[in-house]
Formats: structure tokens, C-alpha cells, sequence
């Protein structure tokens, strides 16, 4: 860790379980009520680390649409990683930390001409794409781009599919390898994405394998394949359908059997590196009782975090975050509740009829694994924060 991320993000160097790292932020607050979130470096660095071990030969380009916050980028920026942008303001962002541009792919196969003027401007070079149209509007605006073809692999055994909106069939791929030939671009190499939650680690050989024909089928109409990116899709906890090192003690032997040593390889891990790093604690401002038919009593729960902001992940991600009730007390009965966000819309529901111990307001709640497609997408919808203070820690 740079001392210049511990300095300008005010990182706190600590030791303690987070739970008690949540009771000493809402002691010393002199707001007792607002949203906080716990944001651990460290496991941001952990995460990297195992990378590289079970990786060896694969460079690391963080996406950063999971969350584009800076110290975790410069922290990342720091430890060796590259990134993966999908836009012109977020080219900006990594330049902007003072990363070259050749550490920057700018993933997105379909990309507007203004901001493929801009990674023109700024020499990030390397760009995605996956029609023919793309090919021709490149060719016109950033003809000495170096190209990556997107294909579509099989992503039906992952929670988000991708493959409705981006990657070329297998049966285009002649086709746009004739067409780059034809127009003179500079194709280096091949790409795609599994999907989010993949469930499958044989999804990831078989992409492996359909990218490898690509190749194969490249080379026979001399062109020189360079570069294999695996993409995104990469577990960010154990508690994921497959885990990370399940992928990559099934992928890493298979890179070498196919591929050349002198083939770069690049992955696109996103929320792999960012999914445990954020705790979230709330405040349960409000509550309201009630009489069920059976004659039971079940609760609802006003907290000041919702699906407008943290909570975007349960309609954007597919996420179900666990509740977890910060201090217990044994002597509380279970009862039905359902937990509402802030805001004046009955969408903004973050869990319904779960069971908890009986709370009472100004008690809190946390959530773990925040880190992956939450704080990204929030908005100040109904006029509430769209973050939460952040509270920086590295582990000693």
C-alpha cells in the first residue's frame, strides 16, 4: 500500500473484526444516524496477490464499472494492475491517477465516434469490437487501434448473460477477420465474457477452447493473433456458485496448452477484486407493527439505504444481501419483518418477510461483500445521499 493512498484517503491502520470497527464509527459520529460504510484496502491488496499466485501469466485489468472508487483504483493502480474502461469519462478517471495509457483496454465493443476520437487523442490504443460496423468506424476515426475481437461464448450457466447484447458468433468471426485484413487494421487479438455469476467453471475452458479456434482460424489467413483476454465474470467470494481458484486451477493448464508463451494474456476481474472490501452499516430510523391474520406480530423497517442507492445490486447484480443485526440481544423474540430504503417509493424494499430478532429504532443493521455493483450505480433519488460516508482501514 502507497503511503500517498494512507495519506489522502485518511486510511486507519487497524486490527480489529469489523464488528467492532462499526461500534467505534458510530460511537465517535456526531451524526448517530447516517449510513456508513467500512472499506478495507487490504482486501483489495489479498485479492491481487492471489491473482498473481494462481495466475502467474494472466495481467489483471480491473473493470472498473464496479466501482470506480479512487483509492481502490490507486491502490490497485499501485499494486500492478491495469484497467478496463468502457467509456470516455472513465479513460479519464485512470489517466487522470497518472496510469499510462498503455495499461488502459478500452472494453466496450460498441463505442461512440466522439469517444473513440478521445482514446485517439490520448493513445489508448487498445479497443474491443464485434461487428463490422464498428470495424468501418474505427477504421475512419482510429485506424492504428490495436483491435480485440469480442466472441460470443456460452454464458447460460451464469446469473447476468451477456451474450444478447455483445460478442460475435463463432460463424461471423471469418467474416470480420476478413474484413480487418481487408481494411488494413491492426487485429491483435480475441476476447469474451462468460457472464456474471457464472456457475460453471467449464464455461470458462470451453470460451478458452472457441478462442483458441479463433486464432487457429486467423492464423490460416495470416494474421498474427497476440493477445487472449478472458474477460469479466470472476467470483469476488467463496460464497459464490464456483470459486475463484476453483477457474483458475481449471483454466491456468489449459492457457499453456493452447497458447504460446509469447501470447499476452489479460482478464477483466471487476467485482473479484472489490465484492468483501465494502461493509455497510445502517440506522433503522422508522419502524411500524403489525397485526398479522394469524395473530402474530411482524414488523417493517425503515433503514437509510435502499435500492436507490446501495441496493441497486438486487434489480441490477441479481444480488440477495444478508442482514446481519449489529448487536443482538438474547432475550429478543424472532418475528417476520421487511426492510424498506428511505425513499417514498414501495419498490425501495431491500428484503421482505426474512426473520430477525425484534429491533427497535436507532438500532443497525450491516451488510458484508458490499463492494460489487452497489455504490457504482447509485443515485440521489427522492433527495438522499447517493453514498454513504466511507471510513478507510488497512489491516495491519
Amino acid at each position: 500500500m502507497p503511503q500517498s493512498v494512507i495519506d489522502k484517503f485518511d486510511v486507519e491502520l487497524v486490527s480489529e473484526p469489523i464488528q467492532e470497527l462499526i461500534a467505534k464509527k458510530i460511537a465517535a459520529s456526531s451524526d448517530k444516524e447516517e449510513a456508513f460504510y467500512i472499506v478495507d484496502l487490504s482486501t483489495v491488496v489479498d485479492k491481487y496477490n492471489l491473482w498473481v499466485k494462481s495466475f502467474p501469466r494472466v495481467k489483471p485489468f480491473y473493470a472498473m464499472k464496479c466501482n470506480p472508487n479512487l483509492a481502490i483504483m490507486k491502490t490497485l493502480a499501485a499494486c500492478g494492475a491495469n484497467f478496463d474502461c468502457a467509456s470516455k469519462a472513465e479513460i479519464q478517471s485512470v489517466l487522470g491517477m497518472g496510469v499510462a495509457a498503455n495499461r488502459i483496454i478500452y472494453a466496450n465493443p460498441t463505442k461512440m465516434r466522439s469517444h473513440i476520437e478521445f482514446a485517439k487523442q490520448t493513445n489508448v490504443e487498445m479497443m474491443t469490437f464485434d461487428n463490422a460496423d464498428e470495424l468501418v468506424k474505427i477504421s475512419q476515426v482510429f485506424p492504428g487501434a490495436k483491435l480485440v475481437l469480442r466472441i460470443i461464448t456460452d454464458d447460460s450457466n451464469s446469473v447476468c448473460r451477456f451474450s444478447t447484447k455483445f460478442g460475435a458468433p463463432m460463424a461471423v468471426v471469418p467474416k470480420l477477420l476478413a474484413l480487418s485484413k481487408e481494411l488494413g487494421l491492426n487485429l491483435m487479438g480475441v476476447s469474451f465474457h462468460v457472464g456474471s455469476g457464472c456457475m460453471s467453471v467449464q464455461s470458462f475452458a470451453a470460451a478458452v477452447r472457441s478462442a483458441h479456434s479463433v486464432f487457429e482460424q486467423a492464423a490460416a489467413m495470416g494474421i498474427q493473433l497476440t493477445l487472449l483476454d478472458l474477460g469479466g465474470g470472476w467470483p469476488g467470494t467463496d460464497n459464490d456458485p464456483v470459486r475463484f481458484t476453483d477457474i483458475a486451477d481449471c483454466v491456468r493448464p489449459l492457457l499453456d496448452e493452447l497458447f504460446a508463451p509469447e501470447v499476452d494474456i489479460i482478464a477483466e476481474p471487476g467485482r473479484y477484486f472489490v465484492a468483501q472490501s465494502h461493509a455497510l452499516a445502517m440506522n433503522i430510523f422508522a419502524r411500524r407493527e403489525m397485526q398479522n391474520e394469524d395473530g402474530s406480530q411482524s414488523y417493517l423497517y425503515y433503514v437509510n439505504d435502499g435500492v436507490y442507492q446501495s441496493f441497486n445490486c438486487i434489480f441490477f447484480d441479481h444480488a440477495a444481501p444478508q442482514p446481519i443485526v449489529f448487536d443482538p440481544q438474547p432475550d429478543r423474540q424472532l418475528a417476520k419483518c421487511t426492510i424498506f430504503g428511505p425513499t417514498c417509493d414501495s419498490m425501495d424494499c431491500i428484503a421482505r418477510d426474512i426473520t430477525l430478532p425484534e429491533l427497535r429504532v436507532g438500532e443497525w443493521l450491516w451488510y458484508s461483500a458490499m463492494g460489487a455493483y452497489t455504490v457504482a450505480a447509485a443515485s440521489p433519488f427522492n433527495g438522499f445521499l447517493s453514498q454513504p460516508t466511507t471510513h478507510y482501514v488497512m489491516r495491519c
